[in-house]
């Protein structure tokens, strides 16, 4: 079992940066991928950003790439994922997630423990 717990949610203006972060406890001695997700209210789950075990390979959806970065910090058994440049349609829930494996995916269905989520809205 891995627990993921995310922060760094919040209210911003249009342009701005936040820093979310997901903590993983747990069995964080295996070797896992992260993903972050989003969801905004009426639409499915969408994929936002992927990084592998070593941080060595990370992966963009389109619509963030050039604005979000994502890493990671072993030594703490965290992730983050730095948003800059944020526009409005950025407004979601956004969730991380362990895979399956220590490589990058983009499906949910790759992921198995995901965290309950932060609130990310972003006024015009």
């Amino acid at each position: 079992q891995v627990q993921l717990v995310e922060s760094g949610g919040g209210l911003v203006q249009a342009g701005g940066s936040l820093r979310l972060s997901c903590a993983a406890s747990g069995r964080t001695g295996v070797r896992y991928a992260v993903g972050w997700f989003r969801q905004a209210p009426g639409k499915e789950r969408e994929f936002v950003a992927t990084i592998d075990w070593s941080g060595g390979n990370t992966y963009y959806a389109e619509s963030v790439k050039g604005r979000v970065t994502i890493s990671r910090d072993n030594a703490k058994n965290t992730v983050y994922l730095q948003m800059n440049s944020l526009k409005p349609e950025d407004t979601a829930v956004y969730y991380c997630a362990t895979a399956t494996s220590g490589r990058i995916a983009i499906l949910p269905s790759a992921y198995g423990f995901w965290g309950q989520g932060t609130q990310v809205t972003v006024s015009s």
